[in-house]
């Protein structure tokens, strides 16, 4: 071996190996993968689970994934406030049943679909972690707005194929009952809601 190939050699073995740097991934897409991941595991198992246990099976990770609390009071509006805290507990139990139940019904099989997760967008305090489902019959689009709870992204609305705010969409509903019936009426309304999704 010549000596410029030893020196050559030499060289390469004291030169340390590149280090490629990833860049850390979005805390908030991080929140929503896992909880993709958790979707298609149980749309992997919809069948036999059926609804009540597609059920059993999301309720803790969509417990832990959405800022449940913020989004019924979002979803009742002004008069949240001159609720009594027992109304208001009453509230965020049912419409956390009715979310659940939601979920449950809509992802109730499995078809080779997959998530997707375009992009993250700030918008101040908040972030829009825009995923498409795709596979199956046809793609949804999946909006979920994010803000921190806790030290942690939490959803605190949604929304579907574009759409405009499914919070603001109920809003109008649930105050109407409000003034009709009371929290009373609006927490048997969710939860018949619920019943409904879960047996339909």
């Amino acid at each position: 071996m010549r000596n410029s190939q030893v020196l050559a050699l030499a060289l390469l073995a004291a030169t340390p190996p590149a280090v490629v740097c990833a860049q850390p991934a979005d805390p908030a897409a991080d929140v929503i993968s896992r909880f993709n991941d958790s979707l298609l595991s149980t749309m992997r198992q919809a069948k036999q689970l059926g609804a009540n246990g597609r059920f059993s099976k999301l309720q803790p990770v969509i417990s832990q994934t959405f800022d449940l609390p913020t989004m019924t009071r979002f979803a009742v509006g002004s008069t949240w406030t001159g609720l009594s805290p027992a109304d208001q507990a009453s509230l965020v139990k049912a419409f956390t049943r009715m979310t659940v139940a939601t979920y449950a019904h809509n992802f109730d099989s499995y078809n080779g679909q997959r998530f997707v997760i375009d992009k993250v967008e700030t918008r101040g305090p908040d972030k829009l972690v825009r995923t498409r489902l795709i596979g199956g019959k046809e793609t949804a689009q999946l909006t979920y707005r994010m803000r921190q709870s806790g030290g942690s992204w939490k959803v605190i609305d949604v929304y579907y194929n574009n759409s405009v705010s499914s919070l603001l969409g109920q809003r109008s509903e649930y105050a109407s009952t409000l003034k009709t019936g009371g929290a009373g009426a609006l927490v048997k309304k969710l939860n018949n809601h619920a019943d409904e999704l879960l047996t339909g």
